[in-house]
This record gives structure tokens, sequence and C-alpha cells, in this order.
């Protein structure tokens, strides 16, 4: 049975499926179904398993159905259901159900560069929630990128030719060759989507932010605008070497993504 849900689970996650688990994880008295129980639901329609059927399921299906739709923004929550008075039952039991939902779409990230910084960095993102799509020039960078569910690699002639395919919700990171190449991706990627993406981010120290501004601004980009972008990248902690920095930045990430949630 175990092999089951994760079988299922794997195949809706290389489908790139939106899904909700839900997991009986505590129980008191009389109830449908003991801890443990759980099933996957995907689309409005329960696609595995059980947590005890009847209006126990009903409810769950509903409260999943909600996360998928939006209507729910939490990605995960806990819900404690008294049967009787919750759930219209006539047994007087209770039920703490945990909500998962599992969306690789919603959050896509992509980088452009597939050097050793932007390496370390998939090495990390690919073992969260995100869709993750690696941009380069060099098909040799990319082969070093492992094939794995949820990321793209996309070898281009120029970075800048995969600007016109980022979405408005993407967060961006460049992490190309140097400035030469990162600075034409910037002005290209602000000229698009003017200080609206929920991140932009180069890698590269203070001064080098400081001659990014200078080409914005060569480019006509609007004064406000070209300040619209982290850079250095990362949160203010670790070293100097790949596996420290891409620490740092997949913490920046997740601390924008939460904040945007929260707000």
């Amino acid at each position: 049975m175990e092999r089951d849900f994760y079988r299922v689970a794997q195949e809706l996650t290389q489908s790139r499926a939106a899904f909700v688990v839900v997991t009986i994880v505590d129980t008191v008295g009389s109830v449908p179904h003991g801890r443990g129980g759980r099933m996957i639901v995907q689309g409005g329609s329960i696609v595995y398993g059980t947590v005890g059927g009847g209006k126990v399921e009903q409810a769950a299906l509903r409260e999943a159905i909600a996360m998928l739709d939006g209507t729910i923004k939490e990605r995960n929550h806990i819900v404690n259901w008294q049967l009787d008075r919750d759930i219209g039952m006539t047994c007087g039991g209770s039920v703490r159900v945990y909500f998962e939902l599992c969306d690789l779409s919603h959050w896509h990230i992509v980088i452009f560069g597939a050097g050793h910084c932007a390496s370390a960095l998939t090495k990390l993102l690919v073992e969260l929630d995100c869709q993750l799509t690696i941009v380069d020039t060099r098909a040799e960078w990319l082969d070093k990128i492992p094939a794995r569910a949820g990321v793209d690699k996309m070898l281009v002639a120029q970075y800048g030719d995969y600007v016109e395919r980022l979405g408005e919700k993407c967060y961006v990171l460049l992490m190309t060759m140097g400035h030469s190449t990162d600075s034409p991706v910037l002005v290209k990627i602000l000229q698009r989507f003017p200080g609206n993406l929920p991140y932009l981010g180069v890698i590269g120290s203070k001064a080098k932010a400081v001659r990014l501004k200078a080409d914005l601004l060569a480019a006509g980009v609007h004064p406000s605008i070209a300040e619209q972008f982290y850079c250095p990248i990362g949160l203010p902690l670790g070293g100097n070497s790949p596996a420290e920095i891409a620490v740092s930045v997949a913490a920046q990430l997740l601390q924008v993504r939460d904040s945007s949630a929260k707000a």
C-alpha cells in the first residue's frame, strides 16, 4: 500500500500536476479511520487512498479542492474536526487532519547560467517544491546538471533569447559567466518587467551592482526601476564557496517567497 502511495505521488510530480496529500495525524474516540489514513486529491477527485469515507472524506475533499483552486492560500495546514459539531456525524470523536499542497508550477525559479555556483544552488533547489529552469549557452555545462523531475535545461544561442519566455511570476537569478553576460540580460528583463517580478537577483559584489545600475540607466531604464534587483544575492551568512553561496541564496529565495505569501 505504501508503495502505491509513493508511485502515485511520483507519477503526479513527474507530470507536474498539482495535488494535495491528506493525512489523519491524530484521533480521539469513535472515528471512521485511524491515524495514518491518507489520500491524494488531484483536480476535483480522490485519486488514491481514503481517510474513512462518508462525511469526513467529503469534508477533506472540499478542503483539498479549496487549496488547489487557491481559495485557501496556505500550502500546508492542519484542521481539527469534532465530528458531531463540525462534520454533522453522529459519532462523537474528533480527527486532526494535515493537508499538504504539492505544486511544482506555483514557484518557478529560472537560473541563467549553469556554472559552479548555479550547479550548487540547483542541488538544493531540486529538493524543494518548485519548478526549476536552467538556461545556458554551453551544452557541456548543462549536461553536468542531473536530469530530475521538475528541472528543465534550456540550451540557447544567447542568454537574452530566453527572456521572452519568462513569466511575470518567475523568480529569476542571473549567474552567468560575468558582468558582460549578466548585464544585457538584466537590461532586457527590466525593460520587459519593470520591477514587478517577485525576485530578480544577480550574483556579484556591491561594486558590480553599481556598474549594473549604470548600465540600466544608460539603456533608458527609469532610475526607480534600475534599483529593482538584488546584488549581491543571498542572505548575509556563510562564506564564498559555491556550496555556502547556494545555501544563502536558497534561504533568501525562501524568505522572499514566504513573505510575499503572507502579504
